[in-house]
């Protein structure tokens, strides 16, 4: 041992005996070697990795300072700054009356009375996302049971104001988008940082079996009739072309006579045109021709003389005529 309470290694005499390390030189080796591991420590905690679905909010001393998105980024270490990720690109569900992983259903969810006092099961399917990290994180304690509260208050507000032939047959798709308005508007009022993308009724029926099958008989009815209804619109299809063609062929028929009517009136008025333009040239030659004329047409098997003498008293006429033509020809 040295005079300085330190000890040479290796000794001068060789038979003396090895030895002790100095406590103090161990003390500052292990806290160095302690040292080196917090720096260590410290650096490996700095960065972070934030996936293409998340969103990351950082805090300085438990105040947001920072939202980063996807990538490998710095903070601080020792707890200054601390990091929560968020899924922020991910649709997530809530199931209500049912659960499709265990095939349980919850009657304490689905069961509801509708607005003319019928009592139905309605299993409803929500999808939402995160829009608002922040909001997620800091805004409320449990912002999914919120949302499961709010949708359950508004299916039953929009339920019970329906009737139960809508809620079981073809009212669904109108009390989905009632939902989806109601919820979609309380939210934005309440900032839990979620967003409802989609709601749908996964399925719909009376709590009883009779019900059902009253309900199933009724469903029946209407395929029928809409079946009967299609039938007599395809009979019309197919019966319209005939009647298209039939009503066209009447309308050129009554197109054509109607030409035809003003034809030969425009011809009879030129007829009685020219004839009058006759018969003020010639009154009394034209008044004996239409005479003749109409009783031609009156009279037609009469037969008609006309005497062209001048009426002097050396001419005789005998009629009638026919006789004395019918005797000459016997005669011969």
């Amino acid at each position: 041992m040295n005079n300085d309470g330190t000890y040479q290694w290796p000794p001068q005499n060789p038979g003396a005996p090895k030895p002790k390390i100095s406590m103090k030189n161990f003390g500052k080796s292990l806290m160095i070697a302690a040292l080196i591991l917090i720096l260590a420590a410290g650096a490996l905690s700095c960065f972070y990795t934030v996936d293409d679905k998340q969103q990351a909010v950082v805090t300085t001393f438990g105040a947001v300072t920072d939202i980063t998105d996807a990538g490998v980024h710095f903070k601080l270490p020792f707890g200054i700054q601390h990091v929560e990720k968020v899924d922020v690109n991910v649709y997530q569900k809530i199931e209500l009356g049912y659960s499709s992983a265990s095939g349980n259903s919850s009657t304490s969810e689905s069961t509801m009375i509708t607005g003319d006092y019928n009592i139905v099961n309605v299993d409803f399917f929500v999808e939402y996302k995160i829009s608002d990290p922040v909001a997620y994180l800091y805004s409320s304690n449990d912002p999914e049971l919120i949302l499961k509260n709010l949708i359950q208050s508004q299916v039953r507000n929009v339920v019970g104001s329906s009737t139960v032939d809508s809620v079981l047959t073809d009212g669904k798709e109108n009390i989905q988008m009632q939902v989806k308005d109601l919820v979609a508007q309380i939210l934005s009022e309440y900032n839990i940082g979620l967003t409802l993308v989609d709601v749908k009724i996964q399925d719909s029926e009376p709590p009883t079996q009779e019900v059902i099958e009253a309900f199933k008989a009724v469903e029946t009815a209407k395929q029928k009739a809409e079946t009967v209804v299609n039938d007599a619109k395809a009979y019309q299809n197919a019966q319209l072309p005939s009647a298209q063609a039939k009503a066209d062929a009447l309308i050129q028929n009554a197109e054509y006579l109607k030409q035809k009517r003003i034809n030969e009136a425009i011809e009879q008025v030129a007829m009685f045109t020219a004839m009058y333009e006759e018969y003020f040239k010639n009154p009394e030659i034209t008044k004996s021709r239409m005479y003749y004329e109409a009783i031609e047409e009156i009279l037609p098997d009469v037969k008609l003389y006309i005497n062209t003498s001048s009426g002097s008293d050396d001419v005789q006429m005998l009629l009638p005529l026919e006789s004395l033509v019918d005797s000459n020809n016997g005669g011969n």
